[in-house]
């Protein structure tokens, strides 16, 4: 991996903060758009990658355009800033990443008679989805909850769903049916009728941290 940083750097001269401009005719390694891939995940700007890396705006942007390339010492520190493994800069960038079925991690937000599983990737931050399933009578409790996030849908699967908003606003929904709301818009909600329910919610932006590190659903009683 050094060798290879170093052949794609060429002759340049490398920069005091680890940078090194190139000719983007002689790059031999074009990172760049793994590096944007990895920070747009995380909902990142570059001036935010940029200062945890200690490299310039202006650097890593040519960089993400591979108009530049980085030494060894800036690599590894644009990685640990993005959680990624330096080897996988190298790799072909992979179509997108898949959780496979059986493989969905199971979190916790609390409630009772629910189980929740996160169908996408832990380091997602453009938007989480969540599959529930919850018992007949179980939910989210009967205080409200709210999240921080733009924009959230809840499509029930299978059984029904009551959900409460505060204001006293009531929503049912059967198989089938499918709820687009603010999720700042404080509610609760029931699994109705004799089976369970199964529910899928899609949240964007995905809550700042993984879900089973917060709090808000996590807080119900």
């Amino acid at each position: 991996m050094r060798a290879g940083a170093r052949a794609a750097a060429g002759p340049a001269d490398e920069a005091a903060d680890g940078t090194v401009e190139e000719d983007p005719a002689d790059a031999s390694a074009h990172v760049g758009a793994r590096l944007r891939a990895a920070r747009l995940a995380q909902r990142r700007t570059v001036a935010e990658v940029a200062a945890a890396s200690g490299l310039t705006k202006g650097f890593l942007s040519r960089l993400e355009r591979d108009r530049a390339t980085a030494s060894v010492a800036a690599l590894v520190r644009l990685c640990a800033a993005l959680d990624l493994a330096v080897g996988s800069l190298f790799e072909p960038a992979p179509a997108g990443e898949v959780v496979r079925a059986g493989h969905h991690p199971p979190i916790s937000f609390g409630g009772h008679g629910v189980r929740e599983w996160l169908l996408t990737p832990a380091g997602e931050r453009r938007l989480a989805v969540i599959v529930s399933e919850v018992e007949p009578g179980g939910g989210s409790g009967e205080e409200p909850y709210a999240l921080d996030a733009d924009v959230e849908l809840a499509l029930v699967l299978a059984g029904g769903l009551r959900l409460r908003f505060a204001g006293g606003e009531v929503v049912e929904l059967g198989t089938g049916d499918a709820l687009t709301f603010d999720p700042a818009r404080a509610r609760s909600f029931t699994a109705t009728g004799d089976a369970p329910a199964r529910v899928l919610w899609v949240v964007s932006p995905a809550l700042s941290r993984s879900p089973g590190e917060r709090g808000e659903r996590g807080e119900r009683p």
